[in-house]
């Protein structure tokens, strides 16, 4: 018979020293959020001020009846008084562009909606009282009276040094 030894198993091997797990890497900072600011915004200004968000939807509103009164005054004016009509109607338009302009520029408080709004209300006041001493239909004295105090608000409003500054305006 022969001797048959067992075999001896392996040697375990040794235990691996003991190594902390990897440190997880360091948290990223959160992603920057889309934001409707634009670059020439203020970055203190923080958000838009409730006057101004009152401005621009009251703009936004005016300019889009002035758009349908333009497109009526045209159409309406070339069919009869014919070019005359038809360049007065034009000039509503312009006028009911200007208007939406100044809402989509004072919304996202773009600084040349700042001078835009000054011509604007500027521009009715002087308008109202043209039209009210010319005699040309416009209106009473309390039209005109309203007109400036409105308009007049406005632009105290708009001159306000925190209101100018918005609008990149010191």
């Amino acid at each position: 018979m022969t001797d048959q030894t067992p075999l001896d198993p392996a040697p375990a091997p040794p235990p691996a020293p003991s190594t902390p797990p990897p440190a997880a890497p360091p948290a990223a900072p959160p992603p920057e959020t889309s934001s409707t600011w634009t670059a020439s915004a203020p970055a203190a200004a923080g958000a838009r001020p409730t006057g101004i968000t009152i401005l621009a939807i009251l703009a936004a509103i005016g300019g889009v009846f002035a758009l349908f009164g333009g497109l009526i005054i045209f159409v309406g004016g070339t069919v009869i008084f014919g070019i005359a009509g038809a360049l007065f109607g034009l000039a509503w338009l312009a006028l009911a562009a200007l208007g939406l302009a100044f809402a989509w520029g004072a919304w996202r408080l773009e600084p040349w909606a700042w001078p835009l709004g000054v011509v604007l209300a500027a521009a009715a006041i002087i308008w109202s009282i043209i039209t009210y001493l010319g005699g040309g239909g416009g209106g009473s004295i309390v039209g005109v009276i309203v007109t400036i105090v409105v308009y007049g608000a406005v632009l105290y409003y708009l001159n306000q040094p925190t209101i100018k500054s918005l609008f990149g305006r010191a």
